[in-house]
């Protein structure tokens, strides 16, 4: 899976979770809770949403690598390698 497809990924399933987030507003540091505002029930759904449509487990301990887009992007990208 390229970078692209991550990025794409990421931001579809994250503005699902919570609609009133614009796609504009993920920049690559954008942190889903100090700046975007996701409590820990939408971190939840967006992590079950990611592992749904990636098929990888993210354990609880390593959400502070999903934290930001520039962050996730390599997270994932180590775990879908």
């Amino acid at each position: 899976m390229t970078e692209e497809e991550i990025r794409r990924a990421y931001i579809e399933e994250l503005t699902e979770v919570a609609p009133d987030i614009s796609p504009d507003e993920i920049g690559n540091e954008a942190h889903i809770q100090d700046d975007l505002d996701l409590d820990s029930m939408d971190i939840l759904n967006f992590v079950t949403a990611l592992h749904e449509r990636l098929g990888i487990d993210i354990p609880e301990p390593d959400y502070p690598r999903i934290a930001t887009l520039g962050k996730a992007i390599r997270y994932l990208g180590q775990r879908l390698a």
